[in-house]
């Protein structure tokens, strides 16, 4: 199978991914979910004009004499409105966030005023409207706040319950197994015999999973065995798994087992290898309905195409707007050689830059696929397309953050 570029391959992983199921969920675990509809407003906020701050409310036309004498006919918290007309000389004591009383039209704050038992003595004064927040100044019964496939902030959610808004329409998140294979792994905290490896990669792989806001669930790690690689397919696929996430065996080893494992359940296989760095031996099929994701052992390259593929997929099944990962501006801050047919994907320090432009890319000096402590350090990866040629320090370039 020819090697497919890095676009035809995500339009690949994305061409028959839908989003989940609807459900409706209370707010208060509606954080971090994706919106089903959009949400409207089901009351105006604030629903009447409040005072912005502790004084009195009044009538504006009996200031235009200053200092000016009222009588104070009530008082006003919030919660608890005087619903008597506010007269000519008259005033209502009022706090913040309390309802104008009907007649009032301004607030004059405590500090511009001295009590006098039933009497106020104004000595400063704005106009109409001073001191008042308005009905619907925030927004409007109907009004539409959120929009469909956004995923929710904390900011959001509180949006959505001054809103009046109890439960919300959600797609369900999706659920994500984590398979990992190879005779040579092992668990972290174990002392490795000869020829074992610390088995690391699915701990990044598992949170980019749940920073999209995806459920995980680890099924271990399956020794280089065909029968025990399809069990573990079949578990996934019982457990109602929208993905399967695999590390080890996609490429073209004898005991590089995972393409093997795919045919033999009969999953529709959309591509293997792509015209990646770090990443080549890629694969993505699936089994009925359940996505399978054949990532590369190396820790590195499972990470990257987790970033390009994992992450994209994820968004989609979730039902947000947003999908793919923007890539953004820098500059170069160190000559780069021309590329093969791969798209590079080069870890990189991201620093700003003194004269105020767009921040300088220092990639590290080895790009080894097998280093681990170079992706711990980089905040970004340069992107570098097929056949780029000779680059300079001080050229644009594009790049990928990575989160944290």
């Amino acid at each position: 199978m020819a090697l497919l570029s890095v676009a035809d391959a995500l339009a690949r992983v994305l061409a028959h991914a839908a989003p989940l199921p609807v459900e409706q969920v209370a707010i208060d675990v509606a954080h971090g979910r994706v919106l089903a509809e959009d949400l409207t407003a089901l009351r105006t906020q604030p629903p009447g004009d409040v005072s912005a701050m502790d004084g009195y409310a009044v009538r504006a036309a009996d200031l235009h004499t200053l200092p000016a004498r009222l009588k104070v006919i009530g008082e006003v918290a919030a919660g608890h409105p005087f619903d008597e007309e506010i007269g000519s000389g008259e005033a209502a004591r009022i706090f913040t966030g309390g309802l104008l009383p009907p007649g009032a039209d301004m607030v004059v704050i405590q500090e511009d005023v001295a009590r006098e038992g039933d009497w106020i003595i104004v000595r400063q004064a704005g106009g109409v409207g001073k001191h008042v927040r308005h009905a619907g100044i925030d927004f409007r019964d109907g009004d539409r706040l959120l929009a469909k496939g956004r995923r929710l902030s904390g900011r959001d959610v509180t949006l959505a319950a001054a809103m009046n808004r109890g439960t919300l329409a959600v797609h369900r998140p999706p659920k994500v197994a984590l398979l990992a294979t190879g005779d040579e792994l092992i668990w972290p905290g174990r002392e490795p015999k000869r020829g074992e490896i610390v088995y690391s990669n699915g701990y990044a792989i598992a949170a980019l999973a749940r920073a999209e806001g995806a459920e995980t669930v680890n099924l271990g790690i399956a020794p280089d065995r065909l029968e025990e690689i399809v069990a573990a397919m079949r578990r996934a696929r019982a457990l109602g798994v929208d993905l399967l996430v695999t590390t080890g065996g996609a490429s073209v080893g004898e005991r590089d087992l995972m393409h093997r494992a795919l045919a033999a359940e009969g999953a529709d296989l959309s591509f293997w290898k792509v015209a990646l760095r770090p990443g080549r031996p890629l694969m993505h099929g699936r089994l009925g309905e359940m996505h399978v994701l054949g990532l590369p052992g190396n820790p590195v390259s499972a990470f990257v195409c987790s970033l390009i593929f994992m992450v994209p997929l994820l968004r989609k099944m979730s039902g947000r707007g947003d999908v793919q990962t923007e890539s953004e501006s820098a500059r170069l801050a160190v000559p780069l050689k021309a590329n093969d047919g791969r798209e590079d994907y080069l870890r990189a320090s991201l620093a700003p830059a003194s004269d105020g432009g767009p921040p300088l890319a220092t990639p590290f000096p080895s790009q080894d696929s097998s280093l681990m402590r170079p992706l711990a350090q980089a905040n970004c990866l340069i992107i570098r397309p097929p056949f780029a040629p000779v680059a300079e320090a001080g050229d644009p370039c594009r790049i990928l953050r990575l989160p944290f």
